[in-house]
């Protein structure tokens, strides 16, 4: 049976270690949102005082690998990099990425390209690596890219992962196209009722969490991705009865 992790996405306003102490009473497997008071760049060795394994998100409040500004581009890659380097300090699987935003429509091609070129980069540095770098589908608003799966076979020509965001694809209307063209290697679960981005507990809104689960291989991981600490519990009684 897949175990479920959690992510620390829910206890961002508190230390790392008070986060994976909280997070730990309910499960062994614990993602990292490497940003703020949970920065592995700060942070690292406060995970590895805990008998748990770890997936890692990258930052996602100033990385933007799709960004057409080539300077700040690389630097992104750069922050990834350094980053995949703590994943493999703390032994953590996976190492999530966003594929980037364009907030400008009129540089959406330039900002498509840039992605195309990080992602060439992303691979580069998955060989050196222990960790896997896996790309993260996102959500409805139009800056964004990979809201559908056509990213998909660039992925796996470049050998790179895919996150399969459950939550996302929900919003898109595409959660059977994603599970019908991919496999990914991790899994972001959390709900909705198909307009708003809610990061809901799992089962309270309209996601058929049953059929997820039963098309993606066990060997993928998955953590709960909520946004209030209260969703954790009720989301893994769920998740552990569908």
């Amino acid at each position: 049976m897949r175990q479920v992790g959690v992510s620390t996405y829910c206890l961002m306003d508190r230390p790392l270690r008070d986060a994976l102490e909280r997070l730990s009473q309910e499960t062994g497997l614990i993602e990292v949102l490497s940003d703020s008071l949970h920065s592995l760049f700060e942070y690292a060795d406060v995970c590895t005082s805990f008998d748990l394994r770890y997936t890692v998100h990258a930052p996602t409040t100033d990385l933007n690998i799709a960004i057409e500004n080539e300077r700040m581009r690389l630097a992104s890659i750069r922050v990834i990099e350094d980053l995949a380097g703590a994943c493999d300090r703390i032994g953590a699987s996976v190492l999530v990425v966003h594929p980037g935003v364009c907030m400008d429509p009129h540089l959406m091609a330039a900002s498509e390209r840039a992605l195309y070129r990080s992602l060439k980069d992303l691979s580069r540095i998955q060989t050196g690596c222990a960790v896997t770098l896996a790309v993260e589908n996102m959500g409805s608003w139009p800056c964004c890219h990979f809201r559908d799966p056509g990213l998909l076979p660039v992925l796996d020509d470049l050998g790179l992962g895919f996150v399969l965001d459950v939550g996302h694809a929900h919003l898109n209307g595409n959660l059977e196209a994603f599970l019908q063209a991919g496999s990914p290697v991790h899994l972001h679960l959390h709900d909705n009722h198909g307009a708003l981005d809610e990061h809901a507990a799992c089962g309270t809104g309209a996601i058929d969490f049953s059929a997820v689960l039963a098309s993606v291989p066990s060997r993928a991981t998955a953590v709960i991705e909520v946004q209030e600490t209260r969703a954790v519990q009720p989301s893994l009684i769920y998740l552990n009865g569908v």
